[in-house]
């Protein structure tokens, strides 16, 4: 059916290749080599420096006959292996009906997968494009967003893009993603006067007004969710003082906070909402935002309908679409065109021993060619 490429052999190839997150290299190297076997045209290139880079990023281009122009996204850095492992996390091993390997779900063997469906799809059919990058697992600041200016200026741009993180929750093909919440990280730095404990009217004690900054932020509620997104939340996930002395009053008091929120909200002024709660307690508080993605949603129409038909055409299954779950590079690429993800289950992505079913990945082959083909009648 894949006409000249095994989506297992070429998984297998792409976890042999070590690729933790930001990735160079060899994986990129392993790819190309099959896309340009395929008559792509491929383009790679290297963006950003240390400590967030070097990163290196792949655009490949195969042109078709047909109007339609059709992406697939993804990524081939992965996280660390960590330390347990059954074998060795970079020596992919099919044991039973498993293929064994970092990456294999997350998310090498969607990639494999969709080459195979290329592959075995007419070329005249329409213009096929992969948006590959080596910075997904990271800060992303180098990866995707550094893709979508290559291709601006190259003047490439599709007209519905997948992105294969692996949404599949119980069974291959039971869950798409359509839109995924926004995410913002801030710093709230309270500043004090250090002391002796014993002579507190000489000091400015930082730690009250952050517990009352603090407080006022979790009784916010932001809003109860919609007919597609849960309720937006805010968690705190740092308090620091740094004080090691149990008789000085400290000199600053800091905490950190994370808001994930859906398309209700912009980031920038979530940002400017916890700076005026701040401010209204110690108006010399200073707060730092950092907005990882804003929240995006592909409304459910034709680019969600035909992944759906090829799901059932090859499951029996129907999906459940969905905007559940962390951030991806949808978040950015969703600026371009319809955008929605579509992958392997991800019961193991991140884990130990971190596995793929070769059946899985030879029916993500059938579904992902269903799509392209569906994708450019």
């Amino acid at each position: 059916m894949t006409q000249g490429i095994d989506p297992v052999q070429l998984a297998q190839a792409l976890i042999a290749a070590p690729s933790v997150t930001p990735a160079t290299g060899a994986v990129f190297d392993v790819l190309e080599a099959a896309l340009v076997s395929l008559g792509f045209t491929v383009e790679r290139f290297i963006d950003g420096i240390e400590p967030d880079g070097p990163v290196e990023n792949l655009l490949a281009v195969r042109a078709g006959k047909g109007p339609k122009h059709f992406g697939f996204a993804g990524h081939l850095d992965v996280v660390p292996p960590g330390v347990g492992w059954t074998g060795d996390a970079f020596v992919p091993e099919v044991r039973g009906d498993l293929l064994y390997g970092r990456g294999a779900v997350d998310m090498k063997g969607s990639i494999a997968a969709f080459v195979a469906a290329a592959a075995a799809t007419p070329v005249e059919a329409g213009t096929i494009s992969l948006i590959i990058t080596g910075d997904e697992e990271g800060p992303a600041i180098f990866g995707t967003r550094a893709l979508m200016e290559h291709m601006e200026g190259r003047g490439v741009r599709p007209d519905m893009i997948v992105v294969g993180e692996p949404t599949s929750v119980n069974r291959l093909g039971d869950m798409v993603k359509i839109g995924r919440r926004g995410s913002v990280n801030i710093w709230i730095d309270v500043p004090g006067t250090q002391g002796h404990v014993a002579y507190p009217h000489l000091a400015d004690n930082p730690i009250p007004k952050l517990v009352r900054i603090a407080a006022a932020i979790d009784a916010v509620v932001l809003d109860e969710g919609n007919d597609w997104f849960q309720p937006s939340n805010i968690e705190f996930t740092d308090i620091e003082v740094g004080n090691g002395a149990t008789n000085v009053i400290p000199a600053s008091a800091r905490a950190r906070l994370s808001i994930r929120f859906n398309d209700q909200h912009r980031g920038a002024d979530l940002v400017a909402m916890i700076e005026r709660i701040a401010h209204a307690v110690e108006p010399n508080a200073k707060v730092l935002g950092k907005i990882s993605g804003e929240a995006f949603l592909t409304p459910p129409g034709d680019l969600s309908a035909l992944v759906a038909e090829a799901i059932h055409a090859e499951t029996d299954i129907q999906p459940e679409f969905s905007t559940t779950g962390g951030t991806s590079d949808a978040r950015f690429l969703s600026a371009l065109c319809p955008v929605v993800e579509f992958g392997l289950t991800n019961a193991t992505m991140h884990k130990l021993d971190e596995a793929v079913a070769v059946d899985d990945l030879h029916t993500l082959t059938a579904i992902y060619r269903g799509i392209l083909m569906r994708a450019f009648l």
